[in-house]
């Protein structure tokens, strides 16, 4: 297959400016291909032959699977996929285990736009804030990130037929992407690590919903690692090179020999989520997992990267110093990365959202005592689809006091919701079916509707809250309190009865708080049992 020129895969904020140029390295294509893409004209020449993902070369140019799927093992899961899709609300809620299980098995590219937008609920926000993506192109932008972002629209895969061309229409859909996020988060501004995940997502869908995909990337998987001062990121790579002792000692000290720091070669593979780093087919199959599961795909692909790379003594021997170790690393041969095998070795990794919250715990402790306080908050992220929707039944359960939920059952003013959490870990969650009962707040909304709830600045996710409609013209007493007058009794309460709610407010916070210590010891117990495992696995590999 045609080949780019040999630059260096550098990290991507330093190799944004060797982008420049490598267009005039497709001359050499051949004309044997069948697809012709719109803006596959560049510089005078037409280029026909592209693989089937729309790459013209370059080093992510493939020519075809080997592991193809049948046409209709194909179709049936594309059926499984639009199943799920008319009812994802019961599939979230009752049988998430099995939609984690499709998405690693890879989501159908005939489906896979559709499936990222519910994944990563951005579909809620599209259809929360219509005419909000129009609204923030019209605004004016600040010319300091403009002019960044036309400089750099160029560079992102130059060798697929949708950026090839300069002003074509894939870059200028690209740039109404990220001026809009600009306007969106101005105190946030324009990253340049924004500008492949934008296209990524413009391959899969319109400016739009890729828009509000982005905003979900950014602000629920990723918070903090487009900001200025890229904290975020620097505090994810303390916990992945901790991760790493854990994980393959041999690779953690050949790094820490040399004194190659994390952030020189993990920089491009997390906040472009790899997508300039290995094979289209794996990005792809990398980006399933990563909408369903969260961030712990990324550092799990990163472990596995380094342990295929400096995992043993012979590998090892090739690399003589940190110059050779960083080109190994910012250069990883295609050759060397098999999708299913890959796969394999991430879905197998045992990285939980509760060690990845533990290491960000101890690393943000160091990071204190050694720079000083964070400016990034570091419990912002919510750990993939599950905990995204948790939140978002939580909010959007918020109805009149009395009223009843989606899920059947009367649920009052929520609570906050730590990002840091685990969606297993919340109160009664493992023990019922029943959505969890928070404590009624006094003073709930009353009336007949609720207004929908919206963005805030810190990133939350959109409710809806509205009442629920009556059924045959009838208004049953348990939800006779959102209607008329009645409603008015929630401010009229006796001064026993109000001294009770209270009592029982106090009541039900002793008991979170005494499951939380359950869970705790639960949780120190199993990290105990998987020590002891390690430990003894260790010993064994010495003996043999």
């Amino acid at each position: 297959p045609p080949t780019s020129p040999g630059f260096p895969l550098l990290s991507y904020l330093e190799s944004a400016s060797l982008m420049s140029g490598t267009l005039e390295s497709l001359s050499g294509l051949g004309e044997d291909g069948s697809s012709l893409g719109s803006d596959s004209e560049v510089n005078g020449l037409v280029f026909r032959r592209t693989d089937k993902y729309g790459f013209l070369g370059g080093a992510q140019y493939s020519e075809g699977s080997a592991c193809e799927l049948r046409v209709d093992v194909a179709r049936q899961r594309e059926m499984k996929w639009l199943d799920m899709f008319s009812n994802w609300d019961k599939w979230m809620l009752q049988r998430f285990q099995k939609v984690k299980m499709r998405c690693r098995k890879g989501i159908p590219s005939s489906l896979r736009a559709k499936a990222w937008q519910l994944l990563s609920n951005s579909q809620e926000l599209l259809d929360s804030n219509p005419g909000k993506f129009e609204a923030l192109e019209r605004e004016q932008g600040d010319p300091k990130w403009l002019d960044i972002i036309e400089k750099d629209l160029h560079r992102q895969f130059p060798f697929h037929e949708m950026f090839a061309a300069r002003g074509g229409h894939g870059q200028q859909d690209l740039y109404r992407i990220l001026k809009a996020y600009t306007v969106y988060r101005p105190h946030e501004g324009y990253c340049q690590a924004q500008a492949p995940v934008a296209a990524v997502l413009l391959m899969h869908m319109p400016a739009e919903q890729a828009f509000w995909c982005l905003v979900q990337i950014c602000e629920t998987y990723l918070p903090g690692y487009y900001s200025a001062g890229l904290e975020a990121i620097q505090l994810d790579g303390d916990i992945f090179f901790s991760l790493l002792r854990r994980f393959c000692p041999m690779a953690y000290r050949h790094l820490k020999k040399f004194k190659i720091d994390p952030i020189l070669y993990m920089t491009e593979w997390f906040m472009c989520i790899f997508s300039r780093s290995l094979p289209w087919a794996c990005v792809l199959r990398v980006w399933d997992m990563f909408f369903c599961e969260g961030v712990k795909i990324i550092f799990r692909v990163g472990l596995v990267l380094l342990r295929q790379m400096l995992g043993s003594m012979d590998k090892l021997r090739e690399l003589q110093g940190m110059y050779e170790t960083v080109e190994r690393l910012r250069n990883i041969s295609p050759e060397s990365i098999r999708e299913e095998l890959l796969v394999q070795e991430v879905v197998s990794l045992p990285v939980t959202e509760a060690l990845v919250e533990r290491e960000c715990s101890i690393q943000v402790c160091k990071w204190r005592e050694s720079r000083g306080e964070l400016c990034h908050n570091p419990g912002r992220r919510l750990h993939g689809t599950r905990a995204i929707y948790e939140l978002k039944r939580r909010s959007g359960s918020f109805r009149p006091r009395g009223s009843f939920s989606f899920l059947g059952g009367p649920v009052a003013s929520p609570g906050p919701l730590r990002a840091s959490s685990s969606v297993l870990s919340l109160p009664g969650f493992r023990k019922s079916k029943a959505p969890f009962q928070f404590p009624v707040n006094k003073g709930s909304f009353s009336g007949s509707s609720v207004s929908e709830s919206k963005l805030t600045p810190g990133g939350g996710i959109p409710g809806r809250c509205q009442a629920q409609p009556a059924e045959s013209g009838a208004i049953s007493p348990a939800r006779a309190s959102a209607h008329g007058p009645i409603a008015g009794e929630a401010d009229a309460l006796a001064p026993g009865e109000e001294e009770a709610r209270r009592k029982k407010s106090k009541e039900e916070k002793k008991k979170e708080k005494e499951e939380e210590k359950q869970r705790s010891r639960e949780q120190k117990e199993r990290e105990k049992v998987e020590k002891v495992r390690l430990k003894k696995e260790k010993k064994d590999k010495g003996g043999a």
